[in-house]
């Protein structure tokens, strides 16, 4: 498993408990979503196409 791909599952997580949790956060918890999600794309990309 790499970093990146670490790095995402951990602040989708971080993301799930945040938004049951505290719900006043909203704006920051969605950044951490993008952010989750764009590390796991470019972790995929990197797997498959043997990119970057």
């Amino acid at each position: 498993m790499g970093i990146l791909l670490t790095i995402g599952v951990i602040l989708l997580v971080l993301w799930l408990v945040g938004f049951i949790a505290i719900p006043g956060l909203g704006w920051l918890i969605h950044i951490a979503l993008v952010i989750a999600v764009i590390l796991i794309i470019i972790w995929l990309l990197r797997r498959i196409f043997r990119l970057f």
